[in-house]
């Protein structure tokens, strides 16, 4: 878990969870001892740095976590676990994909990868799913992110608050019922399909596409949260963030044949996330 992380949370309701998971998701959701959502975001990093500062390290907890995102809306209650153990499993794979062999042991004891491999094995002979309900992101938002959300679903709230690890009181986040957000992914990726072809915005949108369609109960909620990155930007700098509205726009610049629109747009978003992306390599 970085700091300078953004996130794609669905909600399920409660009546999507198997009625013992549901039981227990109701009383954790009353709970007045779980972890609020300021807190939520700092607990999960002081428990990833935990085990990964620990000798010898752990890379994916032993257990899953108990803990969630709760949502109330509407009278009923959402529910988003953590999942901490699959994403983390899910993380040590795409490390290990990504990292040369010889590299590997700088970060993670060999023995220590291999135990959590076997593990993981373990558990998906048990035909255990292995689709997440939270997807990340760090240093930036993937483009396709803002495509199933309009812009009057987003909620800011600044404060001056500097510390990324601590409880953010600084939040940027869009939140849609997972339905309409399903309706304007349809779209962009038939405007994309028309008008670009294959490319990675088209690509990109189809694999948010099928990932809502394996995740998501068709009452759920999709939540966009700009998480850590937050503190890369100054509040002039969230305030004139407008990466919703830009990539709808682009959308329908190339929809109703206003190709310099399209550009236009298109080119303000991407030249503010790599902007930002850029400071993983600042002094």
């Amino acid at each position: 878990m970085l700091p300078y992380t953004a996130y794609l949370r669905v909600y399920q309701p409660l009546e999507a969870f198997p009625s013992a998971e549901r039981a227990y998701w109701k009383e954790y959701a009353e709970s007045a001892d779980r972890p609020r959502r300021v807190e939520a975001l700092a607990a999960e990093h002081r428990d990833s740095l935990r085990r990964l500062a620990s000798a010898p390290p752990v890379p994916a907890p032993r257990a899953e976590s108990g803990d969630a995102y709760v949502r109330r809306m509407g009278g009923r209650t959402y529910v988003c676990p953590w999942q901490t153990r699959l994403r983390s499993w899910l993380g040590l794979r795409e490390f290990r994909e990504a990292t040369p062999a010889r590299l590997r042991p700088a970060y993670l004891p060999d023995g220590v990868c291999e135990e959590a491999d076997e593990a993981f094995r373990r558990w998906r002979e048990r035909g255990e799913p292995l689709r997440t309900r939270i997807l990340t992101s760090t240093w930036t938002v993937p483009l396709p992110w803002f495509a199933p959300f309009a812009p009057e679903e987003r909620c800011l709230m600044l404060d001056r608050g500097a510390d990324p690890v601590a409880a953010p009181p600084r939040v940027l986040l869009y939140v849609t019922e997972v339905a309409r957000a399903r309706e304007r992914l349809e779209r962009v990726v038939g405007v994309l399909q028309e008008h670009v072809g294959d490319s990675a915005p088209l690509a990109g949108a189809e694999r948010l596409e099928d990932w809502l369609a394996a995740v998501a109960h068709p009452e759920a909620l999709l939540e966009l949260d700009y998480g850590g990155l937050v503190y890369l930007l100054d509040d002039e700098a969230l305030r004139e963030d407008e990466s919703v509205a830009e990539i709808d726009a682009a959308v329908n610049g190339l929809d109703n044949g206003e190709d310099e629109l399209a550009v236009a747009m298109y080119q303000r978003v991407t030249g503010r996330w790599k902007a930002v992306q850029a400071l993983e390599h600042a002094n």
